[in-house]
């Protein structure tokens, strides 16, 4: 990015359009277990609509240089909610990592040692479902090989599978994702990829368009190996698109299911292995709509839930649990329905300890292990953060400088007292632009040199992922440019103003 930072960007005048969207040691697991701005895709160096929108004219009133406030953060779509909130206690989990995902925003709610890699178990087979409905229809068939079904350890849940058995994909997303049938992933890996070692490669690849930074697989069900890891907020990642795929969500939410007979087994029903599905379990909680559970003794016990609630979509994941995992979750998603309002006005929540952060930037811990770009982590500005954080007083203390907000908007202090202004900063591990007002940049820019960029709501420059604006989906490549007239990292081909065809 170095090579950009005499770049002099023109701001849009934007007006925000609702989108889409951090290793320690794994301390390692399951055997049965985006608001943008609107603005340009036109040429030159003041543009004043977003790429996708040419024709259309700005009808924001705010200066040049100067971000629309709401661009500051993710509150768009969320205030009307707000007074009728009931302010809910920080939860205190049990669990050793969690997280919980503003799916909307993909601004992080909550977080306990969010960025630390754990063992997942089972519900890597969220990102296993996901790639098969990415690439396979749901009538292909699927012929288990000697390999798929014995390439399993001891104990492992199994649908009783043998070699030359064959289901449709959809019979065997099914037995996946609610019985959790290893043997089914690693046919299904095969379907697609043609083998499982293809299939991780596939996975990892995926992972990382999706934001994951921290995560490595090496199989498609999460049997225990030492070079197979995530962390929660990976997790959720990943359980954010995979809740957005209406196929996918569609089983993923069927609680029973009848497979067809197979040569050493006849019709059998599997059923939903979360327990929040069902009405009648104490553990229910009204709105699931997707989720995948996981437990190994390495492991312990993992989970991933969906729910909706009056237009809202939280994701909580939870790892290394020694049987709280359905405690934990509730606690997350009450907290997150009860309070989502004033924490996206304050740029997110928390800090690993549970501490309530008042009006500033927290230290993610993803600062010193990679972090992830594009992506709201802790609620703040992901800055270097070595030397301690002061977040309590709405400031981010780091080697090179400090955090500072003025309303909802961020500036930087250099280490020579200078405020950051008309200029690129790598601050930690993520890239920012600060505009010519020193305030941080937020949402679409378009530069001199014509490349068009997109900034998160906390700040980070995005790059390797998909944006979508009005309807439209543009992806912004590894320096952070939005590509045009090629093909993406995943497949899809892009038209000259950068829109997927």
């Amino acid at each position: 990015m170095k090579r950009y930072r005499s770049v002099i960007a023109a701001v849009l005048s934007l007006t925000l359009a609702m989108a889409p969207a951090a290793y320690a040691a794994p301390s390692p697991q399951e055997n049965t277990v985006e608001i943008e701005e609107q603005g340009p895709s036109g040429k030159g160096i003041q543009p004043t609509q977003a790429p996708g929108e040419q024709g259309q004219s700005s009808s924001s009133s705010k200066s040049e240089n100067t971000p629309s406030s709401e661009s500051a953060g993710p509150s768009s779509g969320t205030e009307s909610s707000a007074a009728s909130e009931d302010t809910a206690a920080v939860p205190a989990i049990q669990s050793e990592g969690a997280v919980l995902l503003d799916a909307e925003t993909g601004t992080v709610l909550f977080g306990k040692n969010e960025n630390t890699a754990f063992y997942p178990a089972s519900i890597t087979k969220l990102m296993t479902a996901l790639l098969v409905v990415e690439n396979c229809s749901l009538d292909d068939k699927v012929t288990f090989s000697e390999t798929a079904v014995t390439d399993l350890e001891s104990g492992a849940v199994t649908l009783n599978l043998t070699a030359g058995d064959v289901l449709s994909v959809e019979d065997c997303l099914y037995a996946l994702l609610l019985k959790s049938a290893n043997e089914v992933a690693n046919g299904l890996a095969e379907k697609v990829s043609g083998s499982v070692s293809a299939f991780a490669d596939k996975m990892n690849a995926r992972a990382a368009e999706l934001g994951c930074r921290n995560t490595h697989f090496v199989n498609p069900n999460g049997l225990n190996d030492t070079e197979h890891y995530t962390t929660p907020y990976d997790m959720a990642l990943i359980a954010r698109a995979a809740f957005a795929n209406e196929t996918l969500r569609k089983i993923d939410s069927t609680t029973s299911y009848t497979i067809p007979a197979t040569k050493k087994a006849s019709a059998r029903t599997v059923t939903m292995g979360h327990k929040m599905f069902y009405p009648t379990d104490s553990r229910y909680y009204p709105g699931i709509i997707g989720g995948k559970t996981g437990y190994t003794s390495k492991a312990g016990n993992t989970l991933v839930t969906g729910v909706d609630k009056d237009g809202v979509r939280l994701i909580a994941v939870v790892m290394k649990s020694q049987g709280t995992h359905y405690q934990d979750t509730k606690a997350l998603l009450d907290y997150g329905f009860a309070n989502r309002s004033s924490l996206l006005a304050s740029g997110g929540q928390p800090v690993s300890s549970g501490q309530q952060v008042t009006g500033g930037p927290t230290s993610p811990e993803s600062a010193q292990t990679g972090g992830q770009d594009g992506a709201v982590a802790n609620g703040g500005p992901a800055a270097e953060v070595s030397q301690g954080t002061s977040a309590e007083t709405g400031t981010q203390s780091g080697i090179t400088g400090t955090w500072g907000q003025e309303g909802d908007k961020w500036y930087y202090i250099k280490e020579d007292g200078t405020r950051a202004a008309g200029e690129w900063l790598t601050i930690g591990n993520h890239e920012y632009w600060f505009d010519e007002d020193g305030t941080m940049a937020v949402g679409w820019r378009n530069f001199t040199n014509g490349d068009w960029y997109y900034f998160d709501t906390n700040g980070a420059m995005v790059t390797n992922r998909w944006v979508e604006n009005t309807g439209k989906w543009f992806y912004l490549g590894d320096t952070g440019a939005m590509l045009k007239n090629t093909a993406t990292p995943d497949g899809y081909l892009v038209d000259e103003t950068g829109a997927r065809r």
